[in-house]
């Protein structure tokens, strides 16, 4: 059995063998994946990860190697060699192989397998807990295996564009200083210092710019990330991503280094060439306030329409139109009783052209749709032929000056139907953007996931700086502190800070944000307005950022960067709908591994070492 180690070496995979092949020696090794016993002939298609090749047990040939074939079982680890010759009028087109075939003259069975609790198959009909279970059969899939080579292929990539771009490959701390706020971090107790305890970090977004002060220039990394946070399906605990940042940068050098990167991976690893679609390499741009009203959210998905339309402007120019419901709206704002770091009320419509028919029962279940969201419900109007509106509770009220406006905003015509949300402005930006992707989907206007074709990049560009803490009443970083506010934006910190816009940025592809990243604030005292805006005060400041704050100090040049979600990236490369099937050992949506039944009590040896007293 040693000799296929010892003495003789694998020629070729078994993905690898062609028609050019024919009459050459071969030794194979790998895994059985199926078996057909023809009486005097026996047919084994041995697997490994780059294919699978028939094999031929002929009792006519050579007796030896077929008792051994009747022997074997699914996924049993065996060599052979043998010689490759032509399958004739059996050839298989829909195998890369299929042209072939492997003569065995010898076989050595390296090891045996007991029968595995699921077959190692594309269309494998087991479950996703019994497969996470027993993952390293689940990676042995044809699929997965090549979301894996795909994955790494990204990883080279990624390496080479930035080394060719003069960046160096830093790493940076992963057991770091504790900062409270932001997302919440995993924590590690410090056995030689009792009671205190390091973070997991959830990015190297400081480290970065240290090296950034410490004249590093271009700084990357391919990086593993923590967050310890409710998940998703585009949501792990530990996670990667792809993190640069730059020096005597501004926000579109930034913007066209990473554009070249992504070119360069489509090219390279999909063979897809963006510049057919952005001829002049560079994505389209959107303002973040542009994209909530007419989409809702922040990561448009650009291939369908459904587009959204604000019309609160309109609805305070016409007092409410007539609909008592709109009119106390428009009251309000006229009356001046709204704060403004208070969510407002808004109103917005969507348009469904009258080809995509909706019956009353469907629009019935959409209202229900939107409750489900925390909408109070869902108001509606069909566009009779001379313009004006039927089955709607508006029909009877509304004025037809504001019916006429309504109807010009949104592009109305006969047989449309119009659906509006009313309310707080967070509500209705969420039901209006979940309800356009759920009716694009209903009407198929969105591409089967992995279909290709249509590549939709987006920039999303100035977003607020802030946000407003509604449970501590305060004004909180939208990103994180040290983004860099807009020049003419900087007077707004005293008076407005809700209205401040920022260099900060993030890369939607159809719908999915790739990455996120800013500009980063290096001067002192407009640092200090932004902290004062956020109700920091100096010895909190030092307290979270005390190292950065000193660095800065100290000759900080003009900087930025970003992140892309390495597996976000890799899941839509790989025309995957979930995070866990890029990821070769991922955790459940209650953040466990199911294979290895992590996390698990700790030895109270050991918590008594680090002194954690557990409660539970």
């Amino acid at each position: 059995m040693s000799r296929f180690i010892d003495d003789l070496k694998r020629t070729h995979t078994c993905g690898e063998l062609r028609e050019q092949d024919i009459g050459q020696e071969a030794v194979l090794f790998g895994w059985v994946d199926g078996y057909r016993d023809k009486g005097g002939c026996i047919f084994v298609d041995l697997r490994d990860r780059d294919g699978v090749t028939q094999l031929v047990f002929d009792l006519q040939v050579n007796e030896g190697p077929l008792k051994v074939a009747r022997t074997l079982r699914l996924e049993w680890v065996i060599g052979v060699r043998g010689r490759v010759r032509d399958r004739g009028t059996m050839r298989n087109p829909r195998m890369p192989t299929g042209a072939i075939e492997i003569l065995v003259d010898d076989i050595t069975v390296f090891n045996q397998a007991e029968t595995p609790p699921f077959v190692v198959q594309d269309d494998v009909k087991a479950s996703e807990e019994l497969r996470l279970q027993f993952r390293y059969l689940d990676l042995r899939r044809p699929t997965l295996q090549k979301v894996l080579r795909t994955r790494h292929r990204t990883n080279q990539v990624v390496r080479n564009y930035f080394d060719g771009q003069g960046f160096l490959e830093l790493e940076t701390p992963f057991m770091v200083k504790y900062t409270p706020g932001g997302a919440r971090n995993f924590v590690v107790p410090s056995r030689i210092q009792p009671g205190k305890f390091y973070a997991l970090a959830e990015s190297p977004q400081l480290y970065k710019q240290l090296f950034m002060v410490a004249g590093m220039d271009r700084y990357f990394q391919i990086v593993k990330c923590f967050r310890d946070e409710d998940l998703r399906l585009d949501r792990q605990p530990e996670f990667t991503q792809i993190d640069m940042e730059m020096s005597f940068v501004t926000q579109d050098d930034i913007f066209r280094v990473i554009e070249g990167l992504i070119f360069r991976i489509w090219k390279e690893v999909l063979d897809v060439d963006l510049l057919e679609a952005y001829p002049s390499g560079r994505f389209p741009q959107m303002p973040f306030y542009e994209s909530m009203a007419r989409f809702g959210n922040d990561k448009p998905d650009l291939r369908f329409g459904l587009e959204h339309t604000d019309l609160t402007g309109l609805v305070i120019d016409h007092r409410g139109g007539g609909i008592p419901l709109l009119q106390s709206l428009a009251d309000k704002f006229t009356s001046g009783r709204y704060r403004q770091d208070l969510p407002q009320e808004i109103v917005k419509a969507m348009r469904i052209p009258a080809e995509h028919k909706l019956s009353r029962k469907e629009v019935d279940r959409l209202e229900d749709f939107v409750k489900g969201m925390g909408a109070q419900g869902m108001a509606r109007a069909k566009v009779a032929p001379e313009g004006g509106w039927t089955q709607s509770p508006f029909a009877k009220v509304v004025t037809p000056a504001f019916r006429d406006a309504v109807n010009a905003a949104t592009g109305a015509s006969p047989g449309d139907l119009l659906l509006f949300q009313i309310g707080k402005e967070p509500v209705v930006q969420t039901v209006m953007a979940n309800l356009r992707l759920h009716l694009g989907k209903k009407f198929g206007l969105i591409p089967e996931f992995g279909s290709g074709g249509q590549w939709r990049f987006l920039w999303v560009v100035a977003p607020p700086l802030f946000e407003w803490d509604e449970e501590n009443q305060v004004w909180a970083a939208a990103h994180h502190a040290f983004t860099r506010p807009y020049d003419e934006d900087v007077p707004l910190l005293e008076t407005d800070p809700g209205m401040v816009r920022c260099y900060r940025y993030d890369l939607v592809l159809n719908g999915v944000e790739l990455g996120g990243g800013s500009v980063r604030l290096h001067d002192s005292k407009v640092q200090a307005a932004v902290f004062k805006a956020m109700g920091l005060r100096d010895d909190d400041a030092r307290e979270k950022f005390g190292f950065l704050l000193d660095a800065l100090k100290y000759g900080a040049p003009p900087h930025g960067g970003i992140a892309l979600g390495m597996d976000r990236l890799c899941m839509l490369v790989s025309g995957r709908e979930s995070l866990r099937d890029v990821i070769p050992f991922p955790k459940t949506q209650r953040g466990s591994c199911l294979m290895t039944d992590a996390p698990t009590p700790i030895d109270p040896a050991l918590l008594e070492d680090v002194r954690i007293v557990t409660t539970v």
